[in-house]
């Protein structure tokens, strides 16, 4: 997305104070642009709103008419894509500085998705100044979001005591200082030149002692990321959150924050929407196929990162019938944060750390698949095996504390 610093306001001087919500929307096709003026203008019947947009306002109807329109040219380009990046946050602070903004709406691509009662809830902490950051839970389907579900939501909750279902969400709501946290936090990376660098908003805003709120939104298009192959996407994005843990090693160590630190207490408020079906499962073989071969091919790779426990544990995992197949969340949990220590020890090239790591998480992806489809009482829904995951990520946090204190304690 791009919102502003250079701007000429159509409706407001520079100076003078914002009437009610900012919202700051990437570049929309006008279709969607008017669709989600229209939710916008639904969602909040009584508040005046200022739109920041690339896109000229479309004329002559209700919604566009209740809008104060902000064009700009961007102080900071945006690579723009899938997720919202560095520059999108430094824009969006700058924005808001400028028209006196105290509340900010931040919505990612395909936003005219967002059904007005979502928009609604996500925007109400902050509105009310209650909450610095609103965080949404979106419905998805039980096959979406699975590297959020099997890596960043339980590293998250486990590492810095939060619990939104999605910490890397397309869409804030953002509290005036909140804004200003994560513009500071991403003036460090377009200083340099990485203007598509990721934030973790949540992360910032549990470091601070900020407050959060996670609000039902309902189901909501998601964007296509920019990259299709599995393991670029899985680079960047578990790549940007290890990163984000090693820069944070100072807050999340502290044994008080362990489980739900009061600074981070999330509220959750609802919308009455349902997650998609399960249907029918997929073929899994692949997946397996990839694991077993990179057992034979990345095991000595995989030697300098993981344990002798952990080691076993996917040994055995190798040589499990396809119908038996089963990762269990405690192997699981020290996989990963086995890694995140790799990646700030460097213990490898971190490209080929990232890329032994997406085997593993597609047997990961695997068991969680066949976990959701089991009959009887062996079945476990695929969002109470999330839960479950969390939970043995913060039953596990001992072993990353202990692992990054003394690391030489296991030299493989």
């Amino acid at each position: 997305m791009a919102t502003a610093s250079t701007i000429s306001e159509t409706a407001n001087s520079p100076d003078s104070p914002a009437a009610g919500l900012l919202v700051a929307l990437t570049p929309l096709p006008p279709d969607a642009l008017q669709r989600t003026l229209e939710n916008l203008a639904t969602a909040f019947p009584e508040q005046p709103i200022q739109v920041a947009t690339p896109d000229p306002l479309p004329t002559g109807s209700e919604a566009t008419a209740r809008v104060r329109a902000i064009t700009y040219t961007p102080a900071t380009p945006t690579p723009g894509g899938w997720v919202l990046t560095a520059a999108d946050y430094l824009n969006t602070f700058k924005v808001m500085q400028e028209h006196g903004a105290t509340a900010c709406l931040v919505l990612g691509l395909e936003a005219q998705t967002l059904q007005p009662e979502g928009l609604a809830a996500l925007a109400a902490g902050v509105l009310a100044g209650r909450v610095d950051i609103g965080v949404p839970r979106y419905s998805m389907g039980p096959r979406d979001g699975l590297v959020n579900s099997a890596i960043l939501y339980p590293t998250t909750r486990a590492l810095f005591g939060t619990r939104p279902r999605y910490p890397l969400a397309i869409d804030l709501a953002l509290s005036r200082r909140m804004a200003e946290k994560l513009g500071a936090a991403a003036q460090r990376f377009t200083a340099s030149g990485q203007n598509g660098a990721l934030l973790w908003p949540v992360a910032e805003a549990a470091s601070a002692g900020l407050t959060i709120n996670e609000a039902e939104v309902g189901t909501r298009g998601i964007p296509a990321p920019d990259s299709l192959d599995l393991n670029t996407i899985l680079a960047h994005v578990a790549g940007s959150l290890f990163a984000d843990v090693e820069a944070k090693a100072g807050f999340w160590q502290r044994a008080r924050l362990a489980y739900s630190p009061k600074a981070a207490a999330v509220q959750t408020q609802t919308a009455g929407v349902q997650g998609a079906e399960t249907g029918e499962l997929p073929d899994l073989q692949p997946m397996l196929d990839s694991f077993r071969l990179a057992y034979s091919n990345l095991h000595e790779i995989w030697s300098l990162v993981l344990p002798p426990n952990s080691l076993l544990g996917l040994k055995k995992l190798s040589l499990t019938p396809p119908a038996e197949f089963r990762m269990p969340d405690a192997l699981w949990a020290r996989i990963v944060y086995d890694f995140i220590l790799a990646y700030r020890l460097r213990t490898i090239n971190r490209g080929h750390l990232m890329g032994a790591l997406t085997p593993l998480y597609l047997a990961w992806v695997a068991s969680h698949l066949r976990l959701g489809s089991l009959p009887g009482p062996n079945s476990l829904s695929p969002e109470a095996h999330v839960e479950a995951l969390a939970a043995a990520f913060e039953a596990e946090k001992p072993y990353l504390v202990s692992r990054w204190r003394w690391p030489d304690r296991f030299n493989p």
